[in-house]
């Protein structure tokens, strides 16, 4: 005997994949209408014909660029201790170079003009953000202190060619920084150097994985707040992330993953709280749906490979940081196999170390990064 169903089974009249797709697609619409209507604020001292710089739409390279031409001198000019730094004495160069991609990637360097570079330390910035703004007071510092730095915006960051802040695949986006250090470290004038990897946040992930793919080519990593997993908090509802990596699938760069107000969550000190509104060209946006799923990949893979690190390792967060968990940094001082590793932990501090905290925070941090790169240098190049 046939069992008949208690309600008849409605087949859908296309697959779930397709409705996902139109349910999303007209949340994006929705959600740009509601942008559309929003006033946008406009920063002190900014003119109109400026203001509309600002307002244009910065998914690709060219439209950041402007922006930042535009501001550069204005950004430089904020009431902040990274750009009280002076540049006397220093070298700095600032160019675009095509990749093995094809992309044209802007890159960074701030060299002591009167001496050789003691080492030379290699940067990768954090999430959204850029080399060209809160990182030139830091590098302006370190380069004071007779380092060479060198920096870069990944393809699709700051002023490199590519969609904003999509990262399609984080291991392409590693392979990337590996090709363009590995020819800064080439170079005849810095090859017998020691060279230190610096990596904050999103930055410490991918110092991480440039290590793992280069076990002994770097001196060292200097790790300010890494990503080696998101904080809780910062992350949707376990349902909601399931559905979104399926999404993600055939809407890789849509702008949907909900998120909490970066700036708020990283910076303690509200005057530089505020400042965060200058750096023009970092990306503001919702994370992309394919960028937050590379995210949470890479920090699931870089939470079963702590044992594997092996290069010393200055290691620095905030106690109270709430983007990313304090708990594996800790984690990561313990499992990591390298005899030589160092954690300072700060208390009541947030994620941005470097850029957020009042100002005898910021050189407290500076101060323990410049010790510990004067004591490997010392030891490697014995002077």
């Amino acid at each position: 005997m046939a069992l008949k169903l208690a309600k008849p089974y409605r087949r859908h009249p296309f697959p779930l994949d397709e409705q996902l797709r139109a349910k999303f697609c007209f949340l994006t619409k929705r959600k740009k209408s509601i942008e559309a209507m929003a006033p946008k604020k406009r920063l002190q001292g900014v003119d109109d014909k400026l203001q509309k710089l600002l307002d244009a739409n910065m998914d690709e390279a060219p439209a950041r660029r402007r922006a930042r031409e535009a501001f550069k001198e204005i950004q430089l000019g904020i009431d902040h201790i990274l750009f009280k730094t002076p540049t006397e004495g220093l070298k700095i160069e600032e160019s675009y170079e095509v990749n093995s991609r094809g992309l044209e990637i802007f890159c960074k360097s701030w060299l002591p003009e009167a001496s050789r570079p003691k080492a030379i330390v290699c940067y990768c910035h954090g999430y959204g953000d850029t080399c060209t703004f809160f990182f030139e007071g830091i590098a302006r510092k370190l380069a004071s202190y007779g380092y060479g730095v060198f920096a870069m915006d990944y393809p699709g960051f700051g002023l490199s060619e590519g969609l904003h802040c999509h990262i399609p695949s984080f291991d392409i986006l590693v392979d990337d920084v590996i090709e363009h250090y590995s020819n800064v470290k080439e170079n005849p004038e810095f090859h017998t150097l020691p060279s230190f990897l610096f990596g904050q946040s999103l930055g410490g992930a991918i110092a991480l994985k440039v290590h793992l793919k280069q076990p002994g080519a770097w001196n060292g990593a200097i790790l300010v707040a890494p990503m080696c997993k998101i904080a809780d908090d910062m992350v949707p509802p376990w349902a909601l992330t399931q559905i979104l990596i399926g999404v993600a699938k055939f809407l890789p760069t849509k702008k949907l993953v909900p998120q909490k107000n970066l700036a708020e969550a990283a910076f303690k000190d509200l005057k530089k709280r505020e400042m965060t509104a200058y750096n023009v060209i970092a990306y503001k946006d919702k994370p992309r749906l394919q960028t937050a799923v590379e995210m949470l990949r890479t920090t699931e893979e870089i939470e079963r490979q702590l044992e594997e690190v092996s290069l010393p390792l200055l290691i620095l967060h905030g106690e109270a940081d709430i983007v990313t968990d304090p708990s594996v940094s800790k984690a990561l001082h313990e499992k990591a196999s390298s005899s030589d590793k160092k954690l300072i932990l700060y208390m009541d501090a947030y994620h941005s170390l470097l850029e957020g905290e009042p100002d005898e925070m910021i050189v407290r941090v500076f101060g323990d990064i410049i010790s510990w790169l004067n004591e490997r240098s010392e030891k490697f190049t014995g002077s």
